[in-house]
Parts: structure tokens; sequence; C-alpha cells
């Protein structure tokens, strides 16, 4: 006797099997399972835990009808979680947002890659502090989430607006040297020393 064969409280079937209660028997019994490994997979692939249950549960469904339950329910569980991790993974690293939209943090590369993105942003607002203030003030009106225009931020800084690009140019080329020393340049593949 499986799993699937025999619900607790329950005595088994006297006649052919129903389809139906096949299927709410499988689900009743896979669904703590189902739950657990949903819940251990979904946050390393940056998924919801529901939608990848719900997900899984919907493969289930389009099995044929002569191939529900699955022969090893455990298994099958384990092999579709992650396989569908797997898919959301690719899809979240391929998909891009609209513009406007982009994430304060990425969702692919683990807690490592979100960490060394956070420390070279406290860097770049480190080094965008020791700047001039003439610089640091238009550096941060230029990066501004509203996108404004050279006339919009040539008239809020007080400046002409054909001054904007040379000091501009002069303001990224200090911040350029001073983040050279404190940001290590990654290591080029294939070459070696």
């Amino acid at each position: 006797m499986t799993l699937l064969d025999h619900e607790p409280g329950r005595s088994a079937p006297a006649a052919g099997p129903d389809p139906a209660a096949a299927t709410a028997r499988v689900v009743h019994a896979l669904h703590p399972l189902v739950r657990a490994e949903a819940r251990a997979e979904a946050p390393a692939a940056g998924l919801d835990p529901a939608d990848l249950e719900q997900t899984v549960w919907l493969r289930l469904l389009e099995r044929p009808a002569g191939a529900v339950p699955p022969r090893d329910p455990a298994r099958w569980v384990r092999d579709t979680v992650r396989a569908e991790a797997r898919r959301g993974r690719r899809t979240v690293r391929r998909e891009r947002p609209y513009a406007g939209t982009e994430p304060a943090a990425p969702l692919t590369g683990g807690p490592e890659r979100a960490a060394l993105g956070a420390a070279e942003r406290r860097a770049l607002r480190a080094a965008l502090a020791r700047l001039p203030e003439r610089c640091t003030r238009l550096l941060e009106a230029m990066l501004a989430p509203t996108d404004p225009t050279y006339r919009e931020i040539a008239g809020e800084l007080g400046m002409s607006q054909g001054s904007l690009g040379p000091i501009r140019s002069r303001c990224l080329g200090c911040l350029r040297r001073m983040l050279a020393a404190e940001v290590a340049v990654p290591e080029l593949r294939g070459r070696g020393r």
C-alpha cells in the first residue's frame, strides 16, 4: 500500500476507480509535501511560495488521466517543484522591468551579490558626499527619479544650461578617480597573470 492507495478514515473503493475521487485523494495526500517543498525552494528562486505551489498543482492536473497519481508521488513532487523553481529563476533573469521601474536590489545572485551591490552603493554615496558641494548637487539632480531636463536642472541649481555638460564631465571624472581606489575591478575571465 502506498501513500495514495488509502486515505485515513475511509474504506477502499469497491468498484473501478473514479478519476475525480483519485485526483482528490492525490491532492489530499500530497498537499503537505507540496507546500513544504514549495516553501523550501521558492525563496532561492525569487518566487512566491504560493505561486510555486499552485504551479505544481497545475502540472499534476496537466498529466494524462491515466497518469494520475504519479508512480512515486514524493519524488514527482520534489522533481516538479525543483523544475518549476529553475524555470522561475530563468524567467527572473530574462525578464526586464518596464522603463523607470528598476528593482532596488536584484532578485537573482543570492545574498552575496545583494551584499556586494549594497556595499558598492554605499561606496558611491560616500564618494558623492566627499565631492565639492556643486558636484554633489548637480549629480544628485541628474540622477533624480523624476528625470529632469537640463533646463529644469539649470533652473534649480542657478547655473547656465550650457555649463551643465562640462561641469558634469569634470564631476564624473573626479568621482571616477575617487572610486577607482575603493571599488575593486572584476578580474577578466580567461586571462592568467
